[in-house]
């Protein structure tokens, strides 16, 4: 069971560009505004912009789902058949993430935390 999907992360080249079209549409300043991530938060929604997402495989927006047991949940999908794109990985905060690809190059986003 997941607590759903409540973080969706898109991959950036400039990072300002993003930013500002984000602030733009969401109406709010970021709560995390970092060169490695920005992330805003609207209608219990988390939206991140990830300027490395490229380099890491994404090829457009991650959605992420919430999972109680991040590395159970990862080697459950492998099982099914996913290929590992990132594995778990601290961000901080006590935050896990992870992400894999299905057999028709979907990407899927785990955040335990």
């Amino acid at each position: 069971m997941t607590e759903g999907l409540k973080t969706v992360i898109y991959p950036v080249k400039d990072l300002d560009r993003a930013k500002a079209l984000f602030r733009t549409l969401l109406e709010t300043e970021p709560y995390a505004d970092e060169p490695y991530y920005v992330g805003f938060k609207d209608a219990g929604q988390d939206v991140g912009l990830d300027p490395n997402g490229h380099a890491k495989g994404m090829t457009g927006p991650v959605p992420y789902w919430h999972v109680e047991d991040i590395r159970t949940r990862l080697t459950a999908l492998v099982s099914a058949g996913a290929e590992i794109l990132q594995d778990v990985q601290d961000v901080g905060g006590g935050r896990l993430i992870a992400s894999v690809k299905d057999a028709d190059g979907n990407l899927i986003g785990l955040i335990q935390g």
